[in-house]
Parts: C-alpha cells; structure tokens; sequence
C-alpha cells in the first residue's frame, strides 16, 4: 500500500476525543500504512525496560526474530502496525500523548522513500529516476516509489533510500502517480567501497575475456545483436568517470541478463558479465564492488543460467 491520497477513517472509534496524532495514525492503519509516535525530537519512543538492551529478544519481524510480546511501542520501526486495537491500546496511550508526530514503515506500506535532503539532491534525483509521487519536507523532498526493497542511508550525498527497516515522517499524501521502484534506486543499496587515494591498486589485474557464439550455445540471438547491446552499455559504464559506475555496471547486466530470460542457454552471461566488470574497474570502481553490483543485476533480472 501507498502513502494513500485519500485518507479513510478507522470504524468503530470516536475520533473525536483522541489526541491528533492517534486520529491520523488510525486512518493510516485504515489505509494499510502501518504508523508509530515519534516524541520529541521526531525520532521513536525508547524500549520499556523489559525490552531494553535486547533482552526481550526483538519483535519477530526484525532481523533476528525474537519473543518480545511486548505491549508499548518499543523497538522502533518494527513497532509499526495497521492494527487499531493495538494503536488505541492504553500501552500506547501515553506515547500518543507526548507524541510530536507520526511516522511510518514503508516496507510494511510496500513502498520505497527516496530521502533527497537538499536542492542538489533533489536536482540529481528529477535528472535519474522516473517521474513519481512526491512529499514535500522541511529541507528537500520525499519520492515514492511502489514495492519494498532493502534500506541504505548515504548512498549518495544528501540521499537516503528507506523501506525496509525503517521509518519516515508523516508529512502528508503527497502529489502525483507513484510508479514501481526502478533498478536504479535499487543499484544505489550496493554499497560502494571507499574510493582509494590517488596511486592506491583498486583490483587485480582483469584479462578481458570477450564474448561470442562459442560460449553461448544455447542462445537465440545472432552474436552480432549481442555484442552490439553489450558494447552499447560498455561505452555508458566507461563514460562514467566521475561516478555513478557501479550503478551503471548493475543496470548493464540487467538489461543483458533480460535480453536472455527466453534463451534456452547457455548463454554465456559469465562472460558478459565479466567484460561489465572490467569495463567498470577501468573507470575506478573497485573490483569487488563491481563484482557485487553486476552479479546483482544478472540475479535480479533472473536470467538464465550461464
């Protein structure tokens, strides 16, 4: 679900005498967006003390599942829930009191935030990604994208991507159509490895092993189709000398890798692959992380076997 446009009540409770935060986290849950109180510094209650310092174990739907049966609104973002009974909970109660917002899971929502925190944040996102629904914030905007995905903060400067264990301020439905999250927000949770000092070895040597029809097959395509695709999206990962290599690289072997997914096989994506690899490392990424994001991208798209 959606950060929803229309917001509809939750049954069978008198809105009228709860406390605004709980009013809107209600009709959220009503929604299927999952909420929780942030207090004052707009970050989530702490843990009881039967919960703190993990010794309740962790809600189940946190990395490590656990037993917590906990009835407050401990653990953060995996406190989040779309039931009204436990929202409207006297364990909650005082949380909703000293609450100063309200929040939300997107993961739990099925949606994935772009956190752009700055006007050149904001530029580089309406020049990369697609357009989408967009929530204003104090210092930037929040893009929506449909479906869940895994979480990284600082993927690029002034950029966090939340979904899946997380949370993010309710600032309001926000405008325009959401679309599904593209393989480029996905390609930024690959986390890059520290660019090296100049005059540091970023990889081992790389012999570029090139493709042909000799270990593919099982494929359909003529080689000439193949090679020039692939040679197409060599050239877009090499012209990316200042950055955005590695996200390239990953985009390339998905697109490759989908080219694919109706072959028979093999198809030799290996040694596709390899050649992305190499093409990436020649423009600075460090070899293991582009092994990481084209291997990513060929496992994305499901292709076939190499």
């Amino acid at each position: 679900m959606t950060q929803p446009t229309d917001i509809r009540r939750a049954p069978g409770l008198q809105q009228r005498a709860l406390p605004d935060h709980l009013r809107t986290a209600l009709n959220l849950a009503a929604a299927g967006v999952p909420p929780l109180p942030l207090r004052a510094g707009k970050v989530p209650f702490g843990n009881c003390r039967a919960c703190a310092n993990g010794a309740c174990g962790g809600r189940p739907n946190m990395r490590n599942a656990g037993p917590c049966q906990c009835p407050a609104p401990c653990h953060a973002w995996a406190a989040a829930t779309t039931d009204p009974r436990i929202l409207a909970s006297p364990a909650w109660a005082p949380a909703w009191r000293q609450a100063v917002a309200v929040a939300y899971h997107p993961g739990g929502a099925g949606v994935t935030v772009v956190d752009l925190d700055n006007p050149a944040a904001i530029a580089w996102a309406r020049e990369s990604l697609p357009a989408t629904r967009i929530v204003p914030t104090t210092r930037g905007e929040h893009w929506l994208f449909r479906g869940a995905m895994r979480s990284a903060n600082a993927v690029r400067p002034g950029v966090d991507v939340k979904s899946s264990m997380q949370y993010v301020r309710w600032l309001g439905p926000g405008t325009g159509r959401i679309t599904a999250v593209p393989d480029s927000v996905r390609a930024l949770v690959v986390k890059e490895d520290t660019t090296p000092a100049p005059g540091k070895v970023v990889s081992s040597h790389l012999g570029r092993a090139t493709w042909d029809h000799t270990v593919a097959a099982g494929c359909r395509h003529t080689e000439r189709y193949v090679r020039t695709g692939l040679d197409r999206g060599l050239t877009l990962v090499q012209s990316r000398t200042e950055s955005g290599a590695g996200s390239q690289a990953f985009g390339v072997a998905r697109f490759v890798a989908v080219q694919h997914e109706r072959c028979p096989g093999p198809c030799g994506l290996t040694v596709i692959g390899e050649e992305i690899v190499a093409a990436a490392v020649s423009v600075g990424v460090p070899e293991p992380y582009a092994r990481r994001a084209v291997a990513n991208g060929l496992q994305t798209a499901q292709g076939p076997a190499a």
